[in-house]
């Protein structure tokens, strides 16, 4: 129970008593409801338990009650047994696990499986969704005329063991960790060497990491192997978050709040799924964390320090710095000199200085070979209190390490704050095969990912406010064999997509009754149609083109971009654009992750911005895109060099122009329509107007 200091009349105290109970009814009250329901009467729970706890001092911890541990997710996971069916098309389209369970909640609605889909659709969804990249044309045949019963398996099989997975999967990953090179904020200073903790995830990925190895070194790396250069990378995810670097009068307590409350959030949010950084003022209005926990997660990371590992001798750094240093005095120096100036005199006095300023921004020494880490530093540790409404000048009662108390018995003690390794203790909590948490929020990143929509559809949040699982026994076989196989992600994505639940059509014949029982089609009665990401259409008009780099690793990217945009950063000088135009076609996870300077290109196709957790990409539709597509600097210049191939592979026949385009671009031949309407565009437009057109058809931008 929430406890408060009142100053007030005992009908006051009495009243607020009351609105305590009525929040804390309508919070407990959530078995069998559904979620608008609960979204409903959440928000009169809002208003009602707002009033006092916000008035609320910092009062005695409450012991966490039966019907809080007993929420679905905070279980123990269960053993479900696996449907059978007697009747032989069931029995016949049940390939694995997976589509036993998905079957038997469609025939509770009296619905059926739609057919599956042709051999074209099933090898460019599988491909993109594997890789993030279109199949050839000679890999959509060779599977289209394998007759063998494994043909599938056989291209699934390659496509896992494909290097281009880990550029896929690993961009997943980089999402949700909110993964950027910069900082943020007005300065958005670079964080050098980060590229690495890029390379480290998608080469994670590659080699099938298991998962609760990659969240300890992620979490603990520094610990687990000071001197190991992997591991000073991997943790290297603590300096993720956006940080702000203010001039002059700096708060530095405040700022290290910020930085302890950005790292404590998005270790709630990716591994544990919970909005944990809703406690972070007062207890968590429907989840069953205190705020005191929410402090005692927090105080794990208290010793922890940024630490930038220059890779390079010592008179080298020293010189670099001195070299930079000197350059941006007379930067400095120069900016100032227009003062007083007027008319004609200072517009031409700017020009000449803007021009020696350039001349100077080019001798400042590249940045030397870094890795952006961070490291224990007993000295400098923060004390952790309970902070009065977040405040950091409101300090409470001072706390030691602990995980979250509602997985815990009553009374568990705080670790000590001597305590060696404390974020090694962290994450060997966190990846224990019982947690409930872990696995279930893992795999369901993943279903998600194949599936379009999640097993739970609030990937960030497992909790009150989050949707309730569509197949709990599923989730909870999923998750069971995502641990019994040792962690190991690629047997999950075989699965999934080995499933008959998978191959299914996005088309079904019982389209009309399926939606008005199950209008969002969580059963998965189809397969979800979805438009590319905004990487998978920059890398697939890459491909296609056949300009694509297939380079990996190695030091991020910076493309030619509109002046305007490099002229509104901080530093203009810092985007320097890659001298080799080569490296300009290369897959976008290699591009850079600037914070205040996105691609035009990759946002308005939905990019997430950098600054927050991304669970779930989202796909809008408006007039901008179809602008980017049409008149935008890479649409043109890729649609010029694809017409030059189609001309180079079968020559200038306007028919085999047209076949061979569309098996570029959407992995089939053109209908008989389609390839009426190409040719006579072909016949009296250029070649690569018409190829630019192939861009913006939606066979190329959907995935069916």
């Amino acid at each position: 129970m929430i406890t408060v200091e009142f100053c007030g009349s005992p009908g006051a105290l009495s009243l607020v008593g009351k609105r305590v109970r009525s929040a804390k009814r309508i919070l407990d009250a959530e078995n069998g409801m559904s979620q608008s329901r609960r979204l409903l009467l959440s928000s009169g729970a809002i208003l009602i338990a707002a009033s006092v706890v916000f008035a609320a001092s910092v009062g005695v911890e409450s012991k966490y009650r039966d019907s809080e541990r007993k929420f679905w997710s905070l279980q123990e996971r269960s053993r479900p047994a696996v449907p059978a069916f007697s009747n032989p098309s069931d029995q016949t389209w049940v390939r694995n696990s997976i589509d036993a369970f998905v079957l038997e909640k469609l025939k509770e609605k009296g619905l059926r499986p739609a057919p599956e889909a042709d051999r074209a659709t099933l090898i460019r969804r599988v491909t993109f969704d594997l890789i993030g990249l279109p199949p050839s044309p000679g890999e959509v045949a060779d599977f289209v005329f394998d007759r063998s019963p494994d043909a599938y398996e056989k291209v699934v099989d390659r496509l896992l063991a494909s290097q281009h997975y880990g550029e896929r999967w690993g961009q997943r990953w980089l999402d949700l960790v909110r993964f950027a090179e910069t900082e943020g904020f007005e300065y958005d200073r670079t964080m050098h060497g980060s590229w690495r903790f890029r390379d480290y995830v998608i080469r994670a990925f590659n080699n099938d990491k298991p998962f609760d190895q990659f969240v300890r070194e992620q979490l603990a790396g520094d610990e687990i192997g000071p001197d190991n250069r992997e591991m000073q990378i991997a943790a290297g995810f603590h300096r993720l978050g956006a940080v702000r670097r203010n001039a002059g009068n700096q708060e530095v307590a405040s700022s290290r709040n910020e930085v302890l409350t950005e790292r404590t959030d998005i270790i709630g949010a990716a591994f544990l799924g919970l909005t944990v950084g809703c406690a972070r003022c007062h207890d968590h209005m429907f989840d069953p964390i205190r705020q005191k926990d929410y402090y005692r997660l927090q105080a794990f990371l208290a010793e922890t320090q940024e630490h930038q590992i220059v890779i390079a001798p010592q008179e080298q750094q020293d010189y670099v710095k001195s070299t930079t240093e000197r350059i941006e005095k007379q930067i400095k120096k120069l900016r100032g000199e227009t003062k007083g100036l007027k008319g004609e005199e200072k517009e031409a006095a700017e020009k000449k200085i803007q021009a020696r300023i350039k001349e100077l921004e080019a001798q400042i020494p590249k940045p030397l070979p870094a890795i952006a880490s961070i490291r224990n530093d007993r000295e400098k540790r923060s004390p952790i209190h309970v902070l009065e409404r977040g405040n950091y000048a409101s300090k409470g009662e001072e706390v030691g390490m602990r995980p979250l108390g509602v997985l815990l018995p009553d009374g568990v003690p705080e670790l000590p704050g001597d305590t060696l390794n404390p974020r090694t203790r962290l994450a060997h909590w966190l990846t224990d095969p019982q947690h409930p948490l872990t696995a279930r929020v893992a795999v369901n990143r993943m279903w998600a990912s194949h599936f379009g929509n999640g097993i739970v559809n609030t990937p960030n949040d497992f909790g009150f406010m989050g949707d309730r699982p569509s197949h709990p026994e599923l989730l909870d076989h999923l998750a069971n064999a995502f641990v019994d196989s040792g962690w190991k992600a690629k047997p999950m994505h075989r699965m999934m997509v080995l499933s008959s639940t998978y191959r299914q059509s996005s088309l079904s014949p019982g389209e009309k009754r399926a939606t008005e029982a199950d209008p969002q089609n969580r059963l998965l009665w189809k397969f979800n149609r979805r438009r590319l990401e905004a990487e998978e259409i920059r890398d697939a008009m890459l491909a296609v083109s056949g300009k694509l780099n297939p380079k990996r690793g190695g030091e991020s990217i910076m493309i030619p971009v509109e002046q305007e945009l490099v002229d509104s950063l901080y530093k203009p000088h810092q985007w320097q654009v890659a001298k080799n135009s080569e490296d300009h076609y290369r897959r976008s996870v290699y591009l850079i992750a600037k914070r205040n300077l996105r691609l035009p290109f990759m946002e308005v196709f939905d990019q997430p911005a950098l600054m927050t957790s991304c669970a779930r990409r989202e796909a809008s539709t408006h007039a901008p895109q179809a602008l980017e597509l049409l008149n935008g600097r890479s649409s043109n210049e890729l649609a010029e060099v694809f017409a030059k191939r189609l001309v180079r592979e079968v020559g200038t026949d306007p028919a085999q122009q047209a076949e061979r385009a569309y098996l570029l671009t959407t992995g089939r031949m053109p209908g008989e329509t389609e390839k009426r309407l190409a040719v006579a565009f072909i016949e009296k437009q250029p070649l690569r107007e018409f190829a630019l057109a192939m861009f913006n058809l939606n066979s190329f931008l959907y995935v069916n």
